[in-house]
Protein backbone atom coordinates (compact mmCIF):
# COMPACT_ATOMS: atom_id res chain seq x y z
CA UNK A 1 0.00 0.00 0.00
CA UNK A 2 1.35 3.41 -0.98
CA UNK A 3 1.79 6.35 1.79
CA UNK A 4 -0.69 9.01 1.64
CA UNK A 5 1.19 11.80 2.47
CA UNK A 6 -0.66 14.63 4.13
CA UNK A 7 0.06 18.45 3.37
CA UNK A 8 0.17 21.21 5.42
CA UNK A 9 -0.24 24.26 4.23
CA UNK A 10 2.19 26.96 4.86
CA UNK A 11 -0.16 29.76 6.23
CA UNK A 12 -1.38 27.21 8.97
CA UNK A 13 -1.20 29.06 12.22
CA UNK A 14 0.38 25.61 13.34
CA UNK A 15 2.98 25.71 11.12
CA UNK A 16 6.56 26.75 11.81
CA UNK A 17 6.72 28.72 9.10
CA UNK A 18 3.92 30.93 11.11
CA UNK A 19 5.23 29.99 14.27
CA UNK A 20 9.01 31.35 12.90
CA UNK A 21 7.55 35.05 12.22
CA UNK A 22 5.99 34.88 15.44
CA UNK A 23 8.63 34.24 17.37
CA UNK A 24 10.94 37.09 16.40
CA UNK A 25 8.60 39.44 16.95
CA UNK A 26 7.92 37.45 20.53
CA UNK A 27 11.56 38.00 21.01
CA UNK A 28 11.47 41.53 20.03
CA UNK A 29 8.33 41.81 21.94
CA UNK A 30 9.71 40.07 25.57
CA UNK A 31 12.68 42.10 25.54
CA UNK A 32 10.18 45.42 25.24
CA UNK A 33 7.72 44.26 27.76
CA UNK A 34 10.45 43.08 30.15
CA UNK A 35 12.12 46.52 30.40
CA UNK A 36 8.44 48.23 30.66
CA UNK A 37 7.51 46.06 32.97
CA UNK A 38 11.24 46.87 35.15
CA UNK A 39 10.02 50.72 34.73
CA UNK A 40 6.52 50.78 35.46
CA UNK A 41 7.34 48.43 38.88
CA UNK A 42 10.15 50.57 40.05
CA UNK A 43 7.78 53.44 39.76
CA UNK A 44 4.83 51.75 40.74
CA UNK A 45 6.79 50.56 44.68
CA UNK A 46 8.47 54.38 44.57
CA UNK A 47 5.36 56.34 44.09
CA UNK A 48 1.56 55.30 43.50
CA UNK A 49 0.49 58.63 42.11
CA UNK A 50 3.41 58.97 39.98
CA UNK A 51 2.45 55.55 38.74
CA UNK A 52 -1.34 56.57 38.52
CA UNK A 53 -0.33 59.77 36.91
CA UNK A 54 1.95 57.32 33.72
CA UNK A 55 -0.61 55.32 33.50
CA UNK A 56 -3.19 58.13 32.73
CA UNK A 57 -0.84 59.57 30.42
CA UNK A 58 -0.36 56.12 28.40
CA UNK A 59 -3.90 55.51 28.43
CA UNK A 60 -4.12 58.83 26.47
CA UNK A 61 -1.22 58.09 24.23
CA UNK A 62 -2.35 55.05 23.12
CA UNK A 63 -5.69 56.65 22.12
CA UNK A 64 -3.55 58.70 19.28
CA UNK A 65 -1.17 56.02 18.87
CA UNK A 66 -4.00 53.64 17.91
CA UNK A 67 -5.87 56.31 15.83
CA UNK A 68 -3.06 56.32 13.33
CA UNK A 69 -1.01 52.92 13.44
CA UNK A 70 -4.53 50.47 13.61
CA UNK A 71 -6.04 53.05 11.84
CA UNK A 72 -4.49 52.99 8.48
CA UNK A 73 -1.80 50.02 8.71
CA UNK A 74 -4.57 47.30 7.77
CA UNK A 75 -5.44 49.54 4.29
CA UNK A 76 -1.66 49.72 4.22
CA UNK A 77 -1.03 46.11 4.22
CA UNK A 78 -3.15 45.62 1.06
CA UNK A 79 -2.05 48.77 -0.69
CA UNK A 80 1.54 46.68 -0.25
CA UNK A 81 0.14 43.31 -1.57
CA UNK A 82 -0.69 44.39 -4.56
CA UNK A 83 1.45 43.20 -7.57
CA UNK A 84 2.30 46.35 -9.16
CA UNK A 85 2.04 48.65 -6.63
CA UNK A 86 4.60 51.32 -6.28
CA UNK A 87 5.57 50.73 -2.75
CA UNK A 88 7.97 53.95 -1.83
CA UNK A 89 5.20 55.68 -3.07
CA UNK A 90 3.28 53.81 -0.55
CA UNK A 91 4.56 54.42 2.26
CA UNK A 92 5.00 58.17 1.68
CA UNK A 93 1.25 58.76 1.24
CA UNK A 94 0.53 56.96 3.84
CA UNK A 95 3.58 58.69 6.27
CA UNK A 96 1.80 62.09 5.41
CA UNK A 97 -1.65 60.79 6.56
CA UNK A 98 -0.43 59.58 9.77
CA UNK A 99 1.89 62.66 10.26
CA UNK A 100 -0.95 64.86 9.84
CA UNK A 101 -3.29 62.69 12.15
CA UNK A 102 -0.96 62.40 14.78
CA UNK A 103 -0.48 66.45 14.73
CA UNK A 104 -4.37 66.55 15.22
CA UNK A 105 -4.61 64.38 17.60
CA UNK A 106 -1.65 65.61 19.84
CA UNK A 107 -3.70 69.13 19.51
CA UNK A 108 -6.59 67.49 20.94
CA UNK A 109 -4.92 65.79 23.76
CA UNK A 110 -3.35 69.59 24.21
CA UNK A 111 -7.26 70.78 24.88
CA UNK A 112 -7.50 67.91 26.73
CA UNK A 113 -5.73 68.31 29.20
CA UNK A 114 -6.72 72.14 29.70
CA UNK A 115 -10.21 71.05 29.85
CA UNK A 116 -9.50 68.55 32.61
CA UNK A 117 -7.82 71.24 34.47
CA UNK A 118 -4.45 68.72 35.29
CA UNK A 119 -1.69 69.78 37.04
CA UNK A 120 0.69 71.86 35.21
CA UNK A 121 3.56 68.41 36.08
CA UNK A 122 0.56 66.01 34.71
CA UNK A 123 -0.34 68.34 31.28
CA UNK A 124 3.47 68.39 30.75
CA UNK A 125 3.79 64.20 31.81
CA UNK A 126 1.02 63.46 28.83
CA UNK A 127 1.91 65.67 25.85
CA UNK A 128 5.59 64.10 26.08
CA UNK A 129 4.97 60.93 26.30
CA UNK A 130 2.15 61.64 24.05
CA UNK A 131 4.56 62.69 21.27
CA UNK A 132 6.97 59.36 21.95
CA UNK A 133 4.08 57.04 22.08
CA UNK A 134 2.67 58.36 18.95
CA UNK A 135 5.95 58.69 16.68
CA UNK A 136 5.44 54.63 16.77
CA UNK A 137 2.33 54.69 14.55
CA UNK A 138 5.28 56.44 11.67
CA UNK A 139 7.80 54.03 12.13
CA UNK A 140 5.16 50.56 11.85
CA UNK A 141 4.53 52.14 8.34
CA UNK A 142 7.53 50.84 7.63
CA UNK A 143 7.80 47.79 9.38
CA UNK A 144 4.13 46.90 7.62
CA UNK A 145 6.22 46.54 4.41
CA UNK A 146 8.87 44.12 6.42
CA UNK A 147 5.77 42.47 7.42
CA UNK A 148 4.46 42.01 3.85
CA UNK A 149 7.98 40.49 2.40
CA UNK A 150 7.50 38.06 5.43
CA UNK A 151 10.79 39.79 7.31
CA UNK A 152 9.37 40.04 10.46
CA UNK A 153 13.41 38.92 11.72
CA UNK A 154 14.40 42.53 10.53
CA UNK A 155 11.33 44.15 12.65
CA UNK A 156 12.54 42.17 15.62
CA UNK A 157 15.94 43.65 15.60
CA UNK A 158 14.56 46.90 14.98
CA UNK A 159 12.89 47.33 18.37
CA UNK A 160 14.25 45.04 20.39
CA UNK A 161 17.64 47.22 20.03
CA UNK A 162 15.33 50.60 20.21
CA UNK A 163 13.91 49.43 23.10
CA UNK A 164 17.26 49.02 24.97
CA UNK A 165 17.58 52.55 24.27
CA UNK A 166 15.32 53.65 24.98
CA UNK A 167 14.46 52.20 27.96
CA UNK A 168 17.64 52.35 29.02
CA UNK A 169 17.45 56.07 29.23
CA UNK A 170 14.06 55.95 31.06
CA UNK A 171 14.76 53.77 33.65
CA UNK A 172 18.48 55.59 34.53
CA UNK A 173 16.23 58.86 34.89
CA UNK A 174 13.98 57.29 37.40
CA UNK A 175 17.12 55.93 39.14
CA UNK A 176 18.17 59.81 39.40
CA UNK A 177 15.22 61.05 40.28
CA UNK A 178 14.82 63.38 37.77
CA UNK A 179 11.09 65.32 36.98
CA UNK A 180 8.26 62.74 34.88
CA UNK A 181 8.82 64.89 31.94
CA UNK A 182 12.08 64.34 31.67
CA UNK A 183 11.85 60.90 32.05
CA UNK A 184 8.69 60.63 29.49
CA UNK A 185 11.55 61.26 26.80
CA UNK A 186 12.39 57.62 26.91
CA UNK A 187 9.62 57.40 24.17
CA UNK A 188 10.63 59.89 22.08
CA UNK A 189 13.98 58.28 21.84
CA UNK A 190 12.80 54.92 21.59
CA UNK A 191 10.80 55.12 18.95
CA UNK A 192 12.92 57.85 17.20
CA UNK A 193 15.01 54.65 16.87
CA UNK A 194 12.21 52.44 15.98
CA UNK A 195 11.78 55.02 12.69
CA UNK A 196 14.96 55.39 11.66
CA UNK A 197 15.59 51.72 11.61
CA UNK A 198 12.34 50.93 9.98
CA UNK A 199 13.17 53.17 7.11
CA UNK A 200 16.45 51.66 6.52
CA UNK A 201 15.43 48.65 6.71
CA UNK A 202 12.83 48.82 4.34
CA UNK A 203 14.40 51.07 1.82
CA UNK A 204 16.99 48.12 1.96
CA UNK A 205 14.98 45.27 2.23
CA UNK A 206 11.70 45.89 1.11
CA UNK A 207 11.82 46.63 -2.62
CA UNK A 208 11.68 49.99 -1.87
CA UNK A 209 13.85 51.83 -4.49
CA UNK A 210 12.64 54.94 -3.70
CA UNK A 211 10.77 56.71 -0.90
CA UNK A 212 9.14 59.80 -2.74
CA UNK A 213 5.97 61.49 -3.26
CA UNK A 214 5.93 62.77 -6.45
CA UNK A 215 2.89 64.59 -8.32
CA UNK A 216 0.64 61.98 -9.18
CA UNK A 217 0.99 60.38 -5.70
CA UNK A 218 0.42 63.73 -3.58
CA UNK A 219 -3.24 63.94 -5.51
CA UNK A 220 -3.64 60.62 -4.73
CA UNK A 221 -3.23 60.79 -1.23
CA UNK A 222 -6.50 62.58 -0.45
CA UNK A 223 -8.40 59.70 -1.91
CA UNK A 224 -6.32 57.67 -0.29
CA UNK A 225 -6.89 59.28 3.33
CA UNK A 226 -10.49 59.13 2.41
CA UNK A 227 -10.63 55.55 1.55
CA UNK A 228 -8.86 54.56 5.33
CA UNK A 229 -10.92 57.03 7.07
CA UNK A 230 -13.71 54.59 7.96
CA UNK A 231 -10.24 52.42 9.31
CA UNK A 232 -9.37 55.82 11.09
CA UNK A 233 -12.84 55.92 12.61
CA UNK A 234 -13.18 52.55 13.98
CA UNK A 235 -10.03 52.83 15.76
CA UNK A 236 -11.06 55.57 17.54
CA UNK A 237 -14.01 54.27 18.43
CA UNK A 238 -12.18 50.87 19.77
CA UNK A 239 -9.13 53.07 21.41
CA UNK A 240 -12.32 55.08 23.31
CA UNK A 241 -14.26 51.50 24.29
CA UNK A 242 -10.57 50.35 26.13
CA UNK A 243 -9.52 53.80 27.63
CA UNK A 244 -13.02 55.72 28.88
CA UNK A 245 -12.84 53.86 32.12
CA UNK A 246 -9.44 55.50 32.80
CA UNK A 247 -10.94 58.69 32.35
CA UNK A 248 -14.07 58.18 34.56
CA UNK A 249 -11.71 56.91 37.31
CA UNK A 250 -9.56 59.41 37.19
CA UNK A 251 -12.68 61.49 37.36
CA UNK A 252 -14.16 59.65 40.31
CA UNK A 253 -10.58 59.77 42.45
CA UNK A 254 -7.81 60.88 40.93
CA UNK A 255 -4.61 58.92 40.74
CA UNK A 256 -4.97 56.06 43.08
CA UNK A 257 -7.68 54.46 41.26
CA UNK A 258 -6.44 54.54 38.35
CA UNK A 259 -3.06 52.70 39.76
CA UNK A 260 -5.16 50.26 41.33
CA UNK A 261 -6.53 49.55 37.92
CA UNK A 262 -3.45 49.98 35.84
CA UNK A 263 -1.42 47.28 37.87
CA UNK A 264 -3.84 44.47 36.78
CA UNK A 265 -4.61 45.75 33.58
CA UNK A 266 -0.94 45.85 32.89
CA UNK A 267 -0.96 42.19 33.49
CA UNK A 268 -3.96 40.87 31.93
CA UNK A 269 -3.69 43.43 28.60
CA UNK A 270 -0.22 42.50 27.60
CA UNK A 271 -1.31 39.34 27.02
CA UNK A 272 -4.05 40.47 24.46
CA UNK A 273 -1.57 43.25 23.08
CA UNK A 274 0.67 40.42 22.50
CA UNK A 275 -1.34 37.83 20.85
CA UNK A 276 -3.00 40.63 19.05
CA UNK A 277 -0.33 42.61 17.77
CA UNK A 278 2.47 40.36 17.14
CA UNK A 279 0.32 36.61 15.76
CA UNK A 280 -2.53 38.44 14.32
CA UNK A 281 -2.02 41.69 13.19
CA UNK A 282 1.72 41.24 12.68
CA UNK A 283 1.28 37.76 10.82
CA UNK A 284 -2.00 36.18 10.35
CA UNK A 285 -3.63 39.57 9.09
CA UNK A 286 -1.07 39.93 6.13
CA UNK A 287 -1.90 35.91 5.03
CA UNK A 288 -5.48 36.29 4.76
CA UNK A 289 -5.88 39.41 3.34
CA UNK A 290 -4.06 37.64 0.54
CA UNK A 291 -5.92 34.24 0.88
CA UNK A 292 -8.74 36.10 0.73
CA UNK A 293 -7.73 37.35 -2.60
CA UNK A 294 -6.62 34.28 -4.17
CA UNK A 295 -7.46 31.15 -2.18
CA UNK A 296 -11.03 31.73 -0.44
CA UNK A 297 -11.24 28.00 0.71
CA UNK A 298 -7.75 28.22 2.50
CA UNK A 299 -8.73 31.26 3.61
CA UNK A 300 -11.94 29.70 5.54
CA UNK A 301 -9.73 26.72 6.91
CA UNK A 302 -7.05 28.74 8.24
CA UNK A 303 -9.78 30.86 10.09
CA UNK A 304 -11.23 28.01 12.02
CA UNK A 305 -8.08 26.55 12.94
CA UNK A 306 -7.09 29.92 14.38
CA UNK A 307 -9.88 29.76 16.52
CA UNK A 308 -8.58 25.86 17.95
CA UNK A 309 -5.00 27.31 18.85
CA UNK A 310 -6.06 30.76 20.19
CA UNK A 311 -8.97 29.28 22.44
CA UNK A 312 -6.68 26.27 23.82
CA UNK A 313 -3.94 29.35 24.79
CA UNK A 314 -6.02 32.02 26.18
CA UNK A 315 -7.51 29.03 28.93
CA UNK A 316 -4.59 27.84 31.29
CA UNK A 317 -3.35 31.89 30.99
CA UNK A 318 -6.90 32.84 32.26
CA UNK A 319 -6.17 30.28 34.95
CA UNK A 320 -3.05 30.90 35.89
CA UNK A 321 -4.44 34.76 36.36
CA UNK A 322 -7.17 34.25 37.94
CA UNK A 323 -5.58 31.63 41.27
CA UNK A 324 -2.51 33.27 41.29
CA UNK A 325 -3.42 37.02 41.43
CA UNK A 326 -2.69 37.21 45.43
CA UNK A 327 0.99 36.07 44.67
CA UNK A 328 1.18 37.84 41.37
CA UNK A 329 0.50 41.22 42.27
CA UNK A 330 2.42 42.18 45.96
CA UNK A 331 5.43 40.27 44.55
CA UNK A 332 5.67 42.18 41.66
CA UNK A 333 3.74 45.82 42.54
CA UNK A 334 3.99 45.48 46.68
CA UNK A 335 1.80 45.67 49.07
CA UNK A 336 -0.05 49.05 47.98
CA UNK A 337 -1.88 47.25 45.32
CA UNK A 338 -4.41 45.03 47.44
CA UNK A 339 -7.32 45.95 45.58
CA UNK A 340 -5.69 45.13 42.24
CA UNK A 341 -6.18 41.66 43.53
CA UNK A 342 -9.24 40.80 43.18
CA UNK A 343 -9.92 43.30 39.81
CA UNK A 344 -7.60 40.83 38.69
CA UNK A 345 -10.61 38.09 39.24
CA UNK A 346 -12.74 39.92 37.22
CA UNK A 347 -10.82 41.32 34.13
CA UNK A 348 -9.11 37.66 33.19
CA UNK A 349 -12.49 37.12 31.20
CA UNK A 350 -11.50 39.51 29.05
CA UNK A 351 -8.65 37.21 27.87
CA UNK A 352 -10.15 34.71 26.04
CA UNK A 353 -13.15 37.35 24.44
CA UNK A 354 -9.93 39.73 23.02
CA UNK A 355 -8.41 36.41 20.89
CA UNK A 356 -11.51 35.51 19.66
CA UNK A 357 -12.99 39.31 18.71
CA UNK A 358 -9.42 40.16 17.78
CA UNK A 359 -9.53 37.09 15.08
CA UNK A 360 -12.89 37.54 13.62
CA UNK A 361 -12.22 41.71 13.11
CA UNK A 362 -9.31 40.86 11.28
CA UNK A 363 -11.19 38.71 9.15
CA UNK A 364 -13.76 40.39 8.65
CA UNK A 365 -11.55 43.49 7.67
CA UNK A 366 -9.70 40.64 5.12
CA UNK A 367 -13.29 40.82 3.66
CA UNK A 368 -13.68 44.16 3.59
CA UNK A 369 -15.91 44.42 6.35
CA UNK A 370 -14.39 47.28 7.97
CA UNK A 371 -18.00 49.35 7.83
CA UNK A 372 -20.13 46.68 9.76
CA UNK A 373 -16.94 46.72 12.11
CA UNK A 374 -17.53 50.13 12.70
CA UNK A 375 -20.96 50.16 13.28
CA UNK A 376 -20.32 47.10 15.81
CA UNK A 377 -17.24 49.38 17.10
CA UNK A 378 -20.00 52.52 17.92
CA UNK A 379 -22.52 50.52 19.46
CA UNK A 380 -19.86 49.10 22.04
CA UNK A 381 -18.46 52.58 22.47
CA UNK A 382 -22.15 53.70 22.71
CA UNK A 383 -22.55 51.36 25.68
CA UNK A 384 -19.38 51.25 27.29
CA UNK A 385 -19.81 55.31 27.79
CA UNK A 386 -23.13 55.10 29.20
CA UNK A 387 -21.83 52.07 31.53
CA UNK A 388 -19.05 53.94 32.91
CA UNK A 389 -21.83 57.13 33.41
CA UNK A 390 -23.75 55.11 35.22
CA UNK A 391 -21.86 53.08 37.29
CA UNK A 392 -18.25 54.07 38.37
CA UNK A 393 -19.14 57.10 40.04
CA UNK A 394 -20.70 55.17 42.80
CA UNK A 395 -18.70 51.73 41.70
CA UNK A 396 -15.75 53.29 40.41
CA UNK A 397 -12.79 50.18 40.64
CA UNK A 398 -15.38 47.50 39.91
CA UNK A 399 -17.66 49.48 37.63
CA UNK A 400 -14.10 49.97 35.67
CA UNK A 401 -13.63 46.13 35.34
CA UNK A 402 -17.03 45.48 34.67
CA UNK A 403 -17.07 48.37 31.90
CA UNK A 404 -14.12 46.65 29.86
CA UNK A 405 -15.28 43.12 30.06
CA UNK A 406 -18.93 43.63 28.93
CA UNK A 407 -18.36 45.80 26.20
CA UNK A 408 -15.50 43.38 25.12
CA UNK A 409 -17.85 40.82 25.54
CA UNK A 410 -20.59 42.79 23.37
CA UNK A 411 -18.55 43.15 20.44
CA UNK A 412 -17.46 39.94 20.41
CA UNK A 413 -20.98 38.08 20.58
CA UNK A 414 -21.46 40.13 17.29
CA UNK A 415 -18.23 40.04 15.65
CA UNK A 416 -17.55 35.66 16.22
CA UNK A 417 -21.02 35.22 15.18
CA UNK A 418 -21.36 37.19 12.04
CA UNK A 419 -18.44 35.33 11.14
CA UNK A 420 -19.76 32.24 12.00
CA UNK A 421 -22.87 32.41 10.07
CA UNK A 422 -21.08 33.59 6.84
CA UNK A 423 -18.21 31.35 7.54
CA UNK A 424 -18.76 28.29 9.93
CA UNK A 425 -16.07 29.77 12.24
CA UNK A 426 -16.66 27.42 15.00
CA UNK A 427 -16.47 23.96 14.27
CA UNK A 428 -17.39 21.61 16.55
CA UNK A 429 -14.96 18.73 15.81
CA UNK A 430 -12.57 21.71 16.60
CA UNK A 431 -13.68 22.91 19.94
CA UNK A 432 -15.27 19.62 21.92
CA UNK A 433 -11.67 18.83 23.08
CA UNK A 434 -11.04 21.87 23.95
CA UNK A 435 -14.30 22.05 26.22
CA UNK A 436 -13.82 18.27 27.53
CA UNK A 437 -10.08 19.12 28.97
CA UNK A 438 -11.91 22.12 30.78
CA UNK A 439 -14.20 19.95 32.41
CA UNK A 440 -11.96 17.50 33.60
CA UNK A 441 -9.54 19.93 34.69
CA UNK A 442 -12.11 21.49 36.62
CA UNK A 443 -13.01 17.52 38.20
CA UNK A 444 -8.84 17.39 39.07
CA UNK A 445 -9.12 20.98 40.52
CA UNK A 446 -12.03 20.05 42.77
CA UNK A 447 -10.59 16.31 43.66
CA UNK A 448 -7.31 17.60 44.85
CA UNK A 449 -8.32 20.67 46.91
CA UNK A 450 -8.49 18.13 50.46
CA UNK A 451 -4.51 17.54 49.89
CA UNK A 452 -4.62 21.47 50.51
CA UNK A 453 -1.43 21.93 48.21
CA UNK A 454 -1.74 25.11 46.22
CA UNK A 455 0.99 24.15 43.55
CA UNK A 456 -0.70 20.70 43.01
CA UNK A 457 -4.30 21.44 42.60
CA UNK A 458 -3.24 24.23 39.76
CA UNK A 459 -1.12 22.01 38.07
CA UNK A 460 -3.91 19.15 38.24
CA UNK A 461 -6.37 21.34 36.84
CA UNK A 462 -3.52 22.54 33.78
CA UNK A 463 -2.90 18.59 32.96
CA UNK A 464 -5.60 17.97 31.07
CA UNK A 465 -4.97 21.35 28.48
CA UNK A 466 -1.39 20.41 28.60
CA UNK A 467 -1.77 17.22 27.35
CA UNK A 468 -3.99 18.70 24.60
CA UNK A 469 -1.60 20.96 23.26
CA UNK A 470 0.56 17.79 23.30
CA UNK A 471 -1.34 16.30 21.08
CA UNK A 472 -1.94 19.06 18.85
CA UNK A 473 2.10 19.46 18.62
CA UNK A 474 2.16 15.95 17.64
CA UNK A 475 -0.28 16.03 15.17
CA UNK A 476 1.50 19.28 13.37
CA UNK A 477 5.07 17.27 13.52
CA UNK A 478 3.45 14.02 11.63
CA UNK A 479 1.61 16.26 9.27
CA UNK A 480 5.15 17.85 9.00
CA UNK A 481 7.52 15.01 8.40
CA UNK A 482 4.66 13.39 5.92
CA UNK A 483 4.38 16.60 3.95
Amino acid sequence: MSKVKTTVSPTDPSSYRIVRKFAHLLGAQWIRDALHTAFLIYLARTSTSDYGEFMLAFSTASIVLFLAEFGLNQPLVSALSKKFSHKGDILAQYSLIKSALLLVGWIGVLIFVYWQNYTPGLKNLVLVITVGVGMEALASSFFVACRVRGRQDLESRIRAGSSLIGYGYGLTMLLLGVMPHWVALFKVIENGCNLAGGMYMALRKADLTQLTLKKKSLARTWHTAKGGLVFVLMALAAIMYNKANIFFLQQSGGPYPVAQYGVTWELVDGISIMVSNLLLRSVLYPLFVQLWKRDKAEFARLATSSVRWLLGAAIPVMFLLYVESDRLIPLIYGSNYVQSIWMQKVLVFSVAVAFLHNLAAYIMMSQRKERLLLFIYIGGLIFNLVFCAVVIPDYPLLGACLAIVLTKALVCIVTTSYCHFTMGFFKWKELWPIFLACLVGAGLYAATQPLQIRELTEASALLPILFLWRSWLRELRHKQATA
